[in-house]
């Protein structure tokens, strides 16, 4: 089984390459939101570590901004028991799809959390700044203070370029994307 790790800026389109390339995707943003709405496990640690935040479930976005906003050391205690329970779902995601000959890892995260391998296939995803924030400020949510805190916990970017053994340049159209995608199969599936 061939694993692509999909890496690039908050906002680059990520989740949308990792979509385009026609095999399982395991979506890390996607499971955590059904955690928060489904697992009250995670709720009642939240509960017992940040009680000023966490009162009912399910667990509100609004409630996980205002404890990252609130003091930094939050976000690393929410990240912590966040990726645990993520590492598990993909894990279960992995044995499931085996057989496949690809699967995509879409984790914000991936390499600053250790969750790749070795031998993963890295793409990297590049878009314009320009492009990224006209994304962005539509996206439901959008919190530019959140942002920062997210990019200060990321390796830099041109780090993650170097390791990946493939960049793909988003436009935000699908026919490039589709393009970009098909010269990276043939290389792989030989």
């Amino acid at each position: 089984m061939i694993r692509i790790g999909i890496l690039g800026d908050i906002g680059s389109g990520k989740s949308y390459v990792a979509k385009n390339f026609g095999y399982p995707v395991f979506n890390a943003d996607k499971e955590v939101s059904k955690l928060y709405k489904k697992d009250r496990k995670i709720f009642f640690k939240f509960k017992k570590i940040l009680p000023k935040y966490f009162k009912k479930f399910p667990i509100r976005k609004l409630d996980v901004t205002n404890a990252i906003l609130d003091k930094n050391e939050n976000l690393k205690k929410i990240i912590k028991i966040v990726h645990l329970e993520i590492r598990k779902k993909m894990n279960i995601f992995l044995l499931k799809n085996k057989s496949k000959k690809i699967v995509v890892l879409d984790i914000p995260l991936l390499l600053e959390n250790k969750i790749n391998k070795k031998d993963d296939i890295l793409i990297y995803v590049h878009s314009k700044k320009s492009d990224i924030l006209k994304r962005l400020v539509i996206r439901e949510g959008y919190n530019q203070k959140i942002l920062s805190k997210f990019k200060k916990i990321q390796l830099p970017l041109d780090y993650k370029k170097k390791k990946s053994q493939f960049i793909i340049k988003n436009n935000f159209t699908k026919k490039s994307v589709k393009r970009e995608i098909k010269k990276i199969l043939k290389k792989l599936i030989k």
